[in-house]
């Protein structure tokens, strides 16, 4: 299973948010941020502080793929 985060970038861009800007309001570190750059995983408590942070859901910000539309990706 492989994991995008799309959905969270288009919420910035739609916010006029930079990830600067999301990591400082959701208290995350760059490195979290970085993770989420690469489509890594990451902790659910980084994805709660996004999904507080933004007011959204899980479902509106991270994508679970099959292995195959990863690699595609």
């Amino acid at each position: 299973m492989a994991v995008s985060y799309d959905k969270l970038w288009k919420i910035l861009i739609d916010r006029k948010l930079t990830r600067t800007e999301l990591k400082d309001m959701a208290g995350i570190s760059f490195n979290i941020l970085a993770k989420l750059g690469k489509n890594e995983f990451v902790s659910m408590e980084s994805l709660m502080k996004i999904c507080t942070s933004l007011n959204c859901n899980i479902g509106d910000i991270v994508d679970f793929l099959q292995e195959s539309e990863g690699l595609q990706k």
